[in-house]
């Protein structure tokens, strides 16, 4: 009862007081008429100041989105074993939570930007009126006024705002600045601040700015570090350069005087911290942790193919997603296949002089630095540099780079000019003159169980073209696609050990184009031989015949299933004529390891987004009973086999058992000195234009070529055999240790049996050895399919072949050398692959 009686008492107190007011108002707007102007102005303001925060209000952006908000984070590349090798980034930045953060380097930032912080509300009345006075001041000097900004007020501008530079912009970051304070705690508009605020050198951050300029982590800074990262928000462009580094220490040393006045610091500290340099470390450009911008680019072009590249794009792209990435990239088979493609192209291009410039850019004024600078030119090998002549007279030149220094330079071709630009190399106090090889190629690594990517070269140098010649560039394979022609022979009912006729072979093409034959080299014929002889010898009739008793229409089928190319049914496709890639044939090679399955090429395994969940992943086969929490007795869970299986699995391990004999005592003999059991091919197509080498063991499959991009004659000399395989051979030998003793697993029905090497006859009475030569050895077979044995007759026919053979050589040696020169110009067959008669 008492509770009601003072609410009443109230409510009376406030109707008299009301009314005795309004009573007041009407009594003097009635008598005086200056109250009367001083209450309609202080009316028009109010309405007026009303009318504009509403006009201010009504349009800024949601301070709730502050809660959720999610910063633009570059995409993080890793390994096949987690390492980071790389990141997709326009900006530098990481985000780090407020813990993270020393508490000294919060305070060097409270001590220079905000020191009354914490308790404030969103503005700083004294240092907004102080701003208000600066610009009064400066207003029409075109200075730009000292901003007064609360660290409140620059997370508002920062992340909702933007840098316009107004009263109304200003006005609006005050009334977002208070709203920010009622929905977010003080440590995490400091975590959203120092996470955010640009500081130059495209770092967004304290942690990415800490790296940019002291290539320290922010728990490694010591205090006068944290106090010059602090100076940054004023002017980042200015205090991070070295000129301006005077100017620099000075603004340091006041920050540091402001933390000790402010307490955060004692006196001896601040006096340690001034004595030290500003020790800044030179702006550098950002280098992946392993020589793989091939395939990082490749996979940069698949990541913004499946989530976009920037933001308006969606939440996972891949310059503001913060995705993190699993490759199947291997840091050491591609540091060997760069190396293996350099090295093959050094030993072709040795000796063969100056190619010419990389490029060619302006020198005729003071902006060559900022020029080079700006284009993508660079160079990873050795101490090698890439650089602009700046001037030439006579036999001397200087060349600069794009950090500004220059040098003498040597070694001068004649075609060199004041603007090329060249690689060069230290050499004594000068530099000298490097050529950059003009032929390149590609190499490409692949593992045969999953079809994943483990390395990948397109060319001498990214940073020089980034070209793709691995996955871009289509290039005739000559002999390297013979195996899948005896395949198809094989799965038409013939054999290893079938005879094949190495004779010239004709067919009419219609009326049109008349008769097309496929002769040996020098014309005549070359005798009958087993098929395992044709491959490992890479006889070009010997495959044309297969090719035509299997039927073309059944061997173009073939090529279409391996990945290979869909081709017309011309004989000339079985030799190579069709255009591939590298990863195609790496890819169908693979299949043939992996028993007759095929995968499509990946380089990415999963993919994450900025928590940690998998957003895709390339293995999708889901195994049920994986996570069972306790074992139920039953047989543990297997998961389907990956991959479509195009050829019989007997079919690929019968031409892998063949391929195995190419490196054993064909035309990739070299590498039967790595002594471990590998399959593979050699290629050069007509020109030549194109030398290849594609094979490998049961984990490992690599493939490449070395051409030039405009394919020509790279000389008569080269062959798959002496230019692609010394370079399998460096790559192997530089990654010895991760290839397997063991060898290649004949599949469910397939027969071993002992076989004369030559005739491909059966044999009973002796068995096959280590030597390559041996003249027994083990031939694979399928069921039913085995050769009958051996008989004297055999052997009579053979031996008197063999002598009919020796006379026939006799008469032809005179012939030969009165026919030479003919036969240079006309295209022919070696022994040593010569694919594509077309």
């Amino acid at each position: 009862m008492a509770d009601t009686t003072t609410l009443e008492h109230f409510r009376y107190r406030i109707r008299r007081d009301a009314h005795g007011i309004a009573a007041w108002f009407k009594e003097n707007w009635r008598e005086k008429r200056w109250f009367r102007w001083v209450a309609s102005l202080g009316g028009a303001g109010l309405v007026v100041f009303i009318a504009g925060w509403m006009f201010l209000a009504s349009g800024l952006p949601d301070a709730e989105t502050l809660v959720d908000y999610e910063p633009p984070l570059p995409t993080i590349v890793r390994g096949y074993d987690g390492e980071i090798v790389h990141s997709y980034a326009r900006e530098r930045r990481v985000q780090l939570q407020y813990a993270d953060f020393p508490k000294k380097l919060v305070e060097s930032f409270l001590a220079a930007e905000d020191k009354t912080f914490f308790t404030h509300g969103g503005v700083d009345i004294t240092g907004t009126l102080g701003a208000v006075v600066d610009y009064a001041t400066k207003m029409g000097s075109g200075e730009r006024a000292v901003g007064g900004s609360t660290i409140t007020q620059q997370v508002a501008k920062n992340i909702l705002l933007g840098d316009e530079y107004s009263v109304t912009r200003k006005l609006k970051e005050m009334i977002l600045a208070r709203r920010i304070e009622g929905v977010l705690t003080k440590p995490q508009i400091l975590e959203l601040y120092l996470n955010e605020i640009p500081l130059g050198r495209r770092s967004f951050g304290v942690q990415a700015a800490s790296r940019a300029y002291f290539d320290k982590d922010v728990g490694d800074l010591d205090l006068h570090e944290m106090a010059f990262l602090a100076i940054l928000p004023k002017a980042p462009e200015r205090y991070g350069r070295k000129k301006n580094e005077a100017l620099a220490i000075s603004r340091r040393n006041f920050v540091i005087d402001q933390m000790v006045s402010n307490d955060f610091i004692t006196a001896a500290e601040g006096a340690q911290a001034k004595a030290a340099p500003l020790g800044l470390k030179p702006a550098r450009s950002t280098v992946p942790v392993v020589d793989a911008g091939y395939f990082l680019e490749e996979t940069r072009r698949e990541l913004m193919a499946r989530f976009g590249e920037t933001a308006e794009d969606g939440k996972n792209s891949v310059y503001a997603g913060g995705l993190w990435v699993r490759t199947s990239l291997d840091p050491e088979l591609q540091t060997a296949a760069r190396d293996a493609l350099r090295g093959g192209i050094l030993r072709y291009s040795a000796g063969k002089g100056w190619s010419g410039p990389l490029a060619t850019i302006d020198v005729s004024d003071d902006t060559w630095q900022s020029q080079l600078a700006a284009s993508p030119l660079g160079i990873n090998y050795k101490d090698w540099r890439v650089g602009v002549v700046t001037a030439r007279n006579g036999n001397s030149a200087t060349i600069g780079f794009s950090d500004g220094d220059t040098a003498p330079l040597t070694g001068l071709p004649d075609g060199l000019r004041a603007g090329h630009v060249v690689a060069a190399a230290p050499s004594g106090n000068s530099y000298a003159v490097r050529t950059v090889p003009e032929v390149s190629g590609g190499f490409l690594v692949q593992e045969p169980a999953s079809g994943r990517v483990l390395a990948m070269q397109g060319g001498f140098d990214s940073r020089l073209s980034d070209f793709n010649r691995a996955t871009q560039a289509l290039r005739q394979p000559g002999s390297t696609i013979k195996p899948f022609v005896y395949a198809t022979g094989l799965d038409q009912g013939m054999t290893p050990a079938s005879e094949v006729p190495d004779q010239a072979y004709c067919f009419y093409q219609g009326a049109a184009l008349g008769e097309k034959c496929f002769r040996n080299f020098g014309g005549g014929g070359g005798g009958v031989h087993t098929m395992r002889w044709g491959l490992e010898q890479s006889r070009n009739l010997m495959t044309v015949h297969i090719a035509m008793e299997a039927g073309m229409p059944n061997v173009t089928r073939t090529f279409e299933k391996m990945g290979i190319g869909k081709y017309e049914n011309y004989p000339a496709f079985a030799l190579g004529a069709g255009d591939t890639t590298v990863m195609k044939m790496v890819n169908a090679y693979s299949a043939l390891a992996n028993f007759g399955r095929l995968h499509t090429p990946t380089m990415i395994d999963f993919v994450q987004d900025r928590r940690g969940k998998v957003i895709w992943r390339a293995d999708r086969r889901e195994c049920s009973g994986c996570n069972m929490a306790e074992w139920d007795g039953k047989a543990m869970p297997r998961l389907a086999p990956t991959g479509r299986q195009v050829m019989d699995p007997r079919t690929a391990y019968q031409v892998v058992h063949m391929l195995e004999g190419v490196v054993q005592r064909g035309t990739a003999v070299r590498l039967r000195a790595l002594e471990l059991p590998l399959f593979g091919k050699t290629g050069t197509t007509t020109g030549p234009t194109n030398a290849w080498f594609v094979g490998g063991s049961p984990d490992l499959v690599a493939g490449m070529y070395i051409g030039f991009d405009k394919p020509r004659n790279l000389g008569g000399w080269v062959q798959g055999g002496n230019t692609a395989g010394p370079m399998m051979m460096d790559f192997v030998k530089a990654t010895r240790k991760r290839w397997s003793d063991d060898p290649f697993v004949a599949p469910a029905g397939v027969r071993m049996v002992r076989v004369d090497r030559q005739s491909g006859k059966r044999v009973f009475d002796a068995w096959p050895t280590n030597d390559p030569k041996a003249s027994v050895i083990w031939e694979a077979f399928k069921p039913d399919t085995e050769p009958p044995r051996a008989t004297r007759q055999d052997e009579i026919a053979a031996k008197r072949n063999e002598i009919l053979e020796m006379i026939r050589r006799g008469r032809q040696a005179s012939a030969r050398e009165a026919t030479t020169r003919e036969r240079e110009e006309r295209p022919g067959d070696f022994v040593e692959e010569q694919g594509g008669l077309y």
